[in-house]
């Protein structure tokens, strides 16, 4: 017996069963289909006479579900009914279909979400569980407007917003103190009794532990001292959180280490998180928490991790997924017009290990890890640095320089200059190749310049004022030659991450002339109400610009952490739009990048005179398990567990490589249902009722890029020429 065959016997729950009864209560229509229809071809053609008028109310609609339009705000013309009458449809075309399924090791993933009712209905089978009937109940009540669309109001979200303290809150900095205290005390313990030694971080003979614990408050200004006493066993990490992690937490962290996850967490990123909680940050560090300690499910897949982005896998001299040809593992890319540039330096390392990061494959393969020694840089390195910016010149279409890891930042200010200098080489001999090209025949020149960094979040003490003289001279050097853009890009994932010492490391940064933009991972710690909001407020008071939301991307290894695409539409649509930028004041928003030293007052003058509270000026998209990023899809199909089938089509905003036509649509099936998504919330602390609506989203657009982040206009016509392709 066939898979398929074998749950179609298997019996539904009585939760299950009273769920299904329920949406048959409420739908008279869809009940009396179900009961009479002999097979579900008779059930399909039925429900389709029933719900198809609902689209000729809106001709928006009905040229979006069949495609006829390339109307790129079509999706925005939708009703709340016209979404849950396409979703219906789109179910009953697609009815049947499989896919392969990475949640569940590869296997088939089928749809056929009314014939699991018919089974249900007919012979109490058909092993769909509660979440699929739930999901197919909130469908039927959004059809039948029983569930209206309403849209929080903003004193509603500066409620939610006010649930969250951020780390530059005093009472929240003083527990940080008390948090270092006891980390400080732990480790004077293990260097007086020789458990951890250092030839740096020693104690002279006859000091007191008071002048001890002063050495060590001077030391704890030291990124190197950070790196050198971070944790890398469960054990001290209960210790250093004061024995506070449950035994259930300890097993799943035991077993990671049997299996090789690597710990790295240093000691002021521990400091972040609680292990006496008063009443005013109750639940506020889970977001830092949930990238510290791993999840069951990271911790069972490590072994069979698969690679997420196909673009990622990198042959030297072969093509990737996109097609573009790529000399060495130091270089990624996606677009015609960027390219990430991962040197060998430490800076293949980071601060500390985020539990969802999007390289726990290259962990798991051993091509990255935390031993520091081994990756500092060798000393065929600066040789072969030049080697691979050719790669940059004879492009014909890259602009835009992306230096990450791991984190940019964890290099040290030797090595980044050498990179910087090495880029700043390559970018002044594009230019003067230009100038023996014709006109129409020119290539792109290097126009921005980023650093990819964690570092301000998770290690601040790295950022010294004499990297941002280093930075500040670099760009004064570079701009003379044509480059325009300095973008530092970080990720902070919480207001709580933001803390004294933060603001500090972002104000050195934007007095040497880089701007700084933020990169959120929509974890579903993240994800709850008012979180990204605050977390946005926050960032833009200390100078700092949000960039890019993205769903968590991976399969069951990242369930966890994984917040479904509706939750990710509802924010944009519910909270995020509080803080959108009026239209007369776009041109003074277009200059914040250019001035970072007056972003601070420029982006609070902005918020005064247009009456919101932060700026929205982040994309929310997913990094797509195929090529390139995007958030236009539409939900085509459900499986018996209830997790949604998402049919995803390329950003139509942007450059593409010329693969994506042979490509077609990407499927993304999650890895977790809504229905579980709410009761992961409801466990942290969050009202259901305050997600109403959430079922609802089931059709997204792609937001345009702000004008802010597109790439400045060259004084010549650029080449049509695509180099470095293989299709």
């Amino acid at each position: 017996m066939d898979s398929i065959a074998f749950w179609d016997k298997v019996g539904i729950s009585v939760r299950a069963r009273k769920t299904l009864q329920k949406l048959l209560d409420e739908n008279p229509v869809l009940e009396k289909i179900i009961r009479n229809s002999e097979n579900v071809v008779e059930i399909h053609e039925a429900i389709r006479n029933w719900v198809f008028p609902v689209l000729k109310r809106n001709q928006a609609a009905l040229h979006y579900y069949r495609n006829t339009k390339t109307d790129p705000d079509l999706a925005l013309k939708l009703s709340w009914q016209d979404q849950a009458a396409i979703r219906i449809l789109d179910y009953i075309d697609h009815a049947g279909s499989e896919f392969p399924d990475q949640n569940i090791g590869g296997q088939l993933a089928k749809t056929n979400p009314f014939k699991l009712i018919w089974l249900a209905t007919h012979n109490g089978t058909g092993g769909a569980k509660v979440a699929f009937f739930k999901d197919m109940l909130e469908l039927f009540r959004q059809l039948s407007g029983k569930n209206a669309h309403l849209a929080p109001q903003r004193k509603q979200l500066n409620s939610w917003m006010e649930k969250y303290p951020s780390g530059l809150d005093v009472k929240v900095d003083k527990l940080r103190k008390i948090n270092q205290k006891r980390i400080i005390r732990i480790l004077i313990e293990k260097i007086d009794s020789g458990e951890i030694t250092s030839k740096r971080y020693c104690f002279a003979k006859g000091l007191s532990f008071n002048e001890k614990e002063a050495q060590m408050e001077q030391w704890w200004q030291e990124s190197n001292f950070h790196l050198r006493f971070a944790v890398r066993s469960p054990e001290l990490l209960n210790e250093m959180l004061d024995y506070t992690l449950t035994n259930e937490t300890m097993k799943v962290l035991n077993k990671a280490r049997r299996k090789g996850i690597p710990f790295f967490v240093n000691p002021y990123y521990l400091s972040l998180l609680n292990s006496y909680i008063p009443d005013y940050v109750v639940g506020a560090d889970l977001a830092i928490r949930c990238y510290v300690i791993y999840s069951k499910q990271l911790v069972e897949e490590f072994g069979n991790i698969v690679a997420w982005e196909k673009e990622d896998k990198v042959k030297p001299g072969k093509p990737n997924a996109a097609g573009w040809l790529i000399p060495s593992y130091n270089i990624h890319r996606r677009y015609p017009e960027v390219a990430i540039f991962i040197p060998d330096t430490v800076g293949r390392a980071c601060g500390g290990l985020c539990a969802s990061c999007q390289r726990m494959y290259d962990f798991q393969s051993g091509r990255y890890n935390f031993n520091l020694e081994k990756l500092k840089p060798e000393k065929s390195w600066p040789e072969r640095l030049p080697g691979l910016l050719e790669y940059f010149r004879y492009d014909a279409q890259l602009r835009d320089i992306l230096i990450t890891g791991g984190d940019a930042l964890m290099s040290s200010n030797k090595s980044l200059k050498e990179i910087l200098e090495a880029i700043y080489n390559m970018a002044k001999a594009k230019i003067e190749d230009n100038k023996m090209r014709a006109e129409g025949d020119k290539f792109a020149e290097i126009l921005r310049i980023r650093i990819g960094t964690r570092l301000p979040a998770y290690l601040p003490q790295r950022i010294t004022p004499e990297l941002g003289i280093m930075l500040a001279i670099f760009k004064q050097k570079a701009q003379k030659i044509g480059i325009k853009q300095f973008v530092i890009q970080t990720h902070f994932q919480s207001p709580m991450e933001i803390t004294p010492e933060s603001k500090r490391a972002i104000q050195l940064l934007l007095k040497s002339g880089w701007a700084v933009t933020n990169q959120l991972v929509f974890t579903a710690a993240a994800s709850r109400r008012g979180h990204s909001a605050k977390l946005r407020k926050v960032l833009n008071e200390i100078g700092v610009l949000s960039y890019y939301t993205f769903t968590v991307k991976g399969f069951k290894e990242n369930k966890s952490n994984f917040t479904p695409n509706s939750r990710v539409l509802q924010e944009r649509m519910e909270e995020k739009i509080f803080g959108n930028i009026p239209e007369h004041q776009m041109d003074f928003a277009q200059n914040l990048l250019l001035q970072p030293d007056k972003i601070v007052e420029n982006i609070k003058g902005l918020c005064h005179i247009a009456d919101i509270s932060f700026l929205s000026t982040d994309r929310s998209i997913l990094n797509l398990p195929g090529v390139g990023k995007s958030m236009t899809y539409r939900t085509i199909g459900i499986t018996r567990y209830g997790r949604r089938i998402l049919e995803f089509d390329h950003d139509p905003t942007r450059a593409h490589s010329p693969i994506i036509h042979k490509m077609g649509k990407v499927i993304v099936i999650e890895s977790k249902s809504i229905a579980e998504y709410l009761d992961q919330l409801e466990e942290m602390g969050e009202r259901k009722a305050d997600y109403k609506g959430v079922f609802g989203y089931s059709i997204g657009q792609t937001e345009p890029r702000m004008a802010m982040y597109e790439y400045p206009d060259y004084s010549y016509k650029v080449s049509e020429r695509i180099t470095n392709l293989e299709i």
